[in-house]
């Protein structure tokens, strides 16, 4: 049955000389793979280009409620990027963000909210000029709440640390050291409160952002099982350097 959906591309697989199985996040049906032939020829409708990391979708394709490999019977980028796929900066936080996408989001029925925070995450991106060193961050935390594991801000404005294992806030240290303190903790409660759009308010140096960002996927870690090793995160450092 035909049906029309939006979608974002997650990874791409090879599956013959011209033919492969892209999983898309859809926004109807969830996170699906789709078998896409001939986009590896010269003069193929739908191009490897249209496939790369995070790229926003257009689909008409053949749903099958059973599940399996589905079909496409239409595609187009929209909105197509204007600057990702020519910022340094902006293509390695996409790169960045696909991989932890991947390994968060599995085989699930459609979450149109999830679907929502994520494609709006990236149309701001493309368009946005300020604040880029701490977009990731915000998105991460902000992930979270779709995810299921916010953090509790319950005691925010009194506590001392974040319990990276427990969700939230604490006055007092817990009994182990898998937390965010001083000098990390306020510009934490800040990534909480703070929209998208004030991101270059919060100042952090390289070093410090980077902490920060590693705290995060502790956090991920923690609450959504082993992601292994993030082998985008060390181009990401460099790319990020002030």
């Amino acid at each position: 049955m035909l049906q029309k959906t939006r979608g974002i591309v997650f990874k791409v697989t090879n599956y013959s000389e011209t033919s492969v199985i892209a999983q898309v996040f859809t926004e109807k049906f969830g996170l699906q793979s789709y078998m896409l032939n001939g986009v590896k020829k010269p003069k193929a409708k739908v191009r490897m280009s249209m496939l790369q990391p995070l790229h926003l979708l257009d689909m008409v394709v053949y749903h099958k409620a059973d599940g399996g490999i589905q079909r496409v019977a239409e595609l187009r980028n929209s909105p197509a990027y204007l600057h990702i796929p020519y910022d340094i900066v902006k293509s390695s936080l996409v790169l960045f963000l696909n991989e932890i996408l991947y390994k968060s989001i599995k085989l699930q029925p459609s979450d149109e909210h999830l679907f929502e925070y994520i494609f709006n995450s990236l149309e701001f991106l493309d368009s946005s000029h300020d604040g880029l060193g701490n977009f990731h961050l915000h998105f991460l935390l902000h992930l979270s709440r779709y995810m299921g594991f916010f953090p509790d801000k319950a005691n925010i404005a009194t506590s001392n640390y974040f319990d990276l294992s427990e969700g939230r806030f604490l006055s007092s240290a817990p009994l182990h050291p898998h937390v965010i303190d001083t000098p990390m903790l306020p510009a934490f409660k800040k990534l909480l409160t703070t929209g998208r759009g004030e991101l270059s308010t919060i100042k952090l140096n390289h070093a410090q952002r980077m902490d920060l960002l590693r705290k995060l996927l502790d956090y991920y870690r923690f609450h959504i099982g082993m992601m292994g090793a993030i082998k985008s995160l060390p181009v990401l450092e460099e790319i990020m350097k002030d």
